[in-house]
């Protein structure tokens, strides 16, 4: 098994600052601050068939990010190539950017590093399962110092993704103190009641989504008012259906939020439809 990831790891091909290389060969340094301390910003760009699906969204939220965090932005002829480049080399998966802060230490300056590789798309369910934890950690509210920086520091998003896990579910569910919902540790919900879909409001802190503002797209087309705002978690359990929304799980139903069961309804299948159908008609 070991031999087999090795040469796996192998094959895959990275970029870093321009240079292509192994997945063996590829490196950062030990003093940056991205592998220290989680200092840096990332996104994951959906490739389809190596074309890459809205990277300039992509690449605009994560200039964004390294701008509020006073780390040097790359050139983004550079990052377009790159990414491009990556999405050629592997095909149908994701394709992350990753942006380290580099180093501080006083004997040996690291600069930062720009890291783009191409990664399989893990295997998503066909309805999720997920477990309501509170995120004492999230920022809740669009008044957040470092509010919308997608920065390397998902520890405790992953954690919360591996504590849902142990416990017999497929994710978390993240929510405020008091109760309302946030999002997912790598991905948006949405609720449909009575027709209409129900999303949280970027009030909340969360993360401005790419594949939220293609459902929002999707629902202009076809007719499905939406409304955004502060939800108590009782507004999701009591919705018709339910769903999870990512670049890698694009519209996935969820089946359930801890013991409570939710309907398997037909407006996800037909979200899920119209996001297909713009990336169709965008990458061809």
């Amino acid at each position: 098994m070991a031999s087999e990831v090795g040469a796996n790891l192998g094959a895959m091909r990275v970029i870093i600052d321009g240079v292509e290389l192994s997945g063996t060969d590829a490196r950062v340094s030990v003093l940056d601050w991205g592998l220290q301390r989680g200092f840096g910003a990332f996104e994951v760009i959906r490739s389809y068939g190596g074309a890459l699906f809205r990277a300039g969204g992509h690449l605009d939220r994560l200039t964004r990010s390294l701008e509020a965090l006073h780390i040097p932005v790359p050139d983004r002829n550079e990052l377009e190539w790159w990414t491009a480049r990556a999405a050629e080399l592997g095909g149908d998966g994701a394709v992350r950017v990753i942006v380290t802060g580099g180093g501080r230490d006083p004997l040996e300056h690291v600069p930062s590093s720009t890291v783009v590789i191409w990664e399989p798309l893990a295997e998503v369910p066909d309805r999720l399962r997920l477990e309501p934890m509170t995120a004492s950690w999230h920022p809740g509210t669009d008044r957040a110092a470092f509010h919308g920086i997608k920065w390397l520091s998902y520890a405790p998003n992953m954690a919360a993704a591996d504590a849902a896990r142990r416990n017999g579910f497929d994710d978390a569910l993240l929510l405020t103190a008091a109760g309302d919902v946030l999002e997912g540790p790598t991905f948006t919900v949405a609720w449909v009641r009575g027709g209409a879909v129900e999303t949280p409001g970027m009030e909340m802190g969360i993360l401005a989504s790419i594949t939220r503002e293609v459902l929002f797209e999707s629902c202009a087309r076809l007719g499905l008012p939406v409304a955004e705002g502060r939800y108590p978690l009782a507004r999701m359990l009591g919705a018709d259906e339910a769903m999870a929304l990512s670049t890698t799980k694009e519209v996935t139903p969820i089946a359930s939020v801890g013991d409570t069961a939710l309907a398997d309804g037909p407006v996800a299948g037909r979200l899920a439809a119209a996001h297909r159908q713009i990336v169709a008609e965008e990458i061809g």
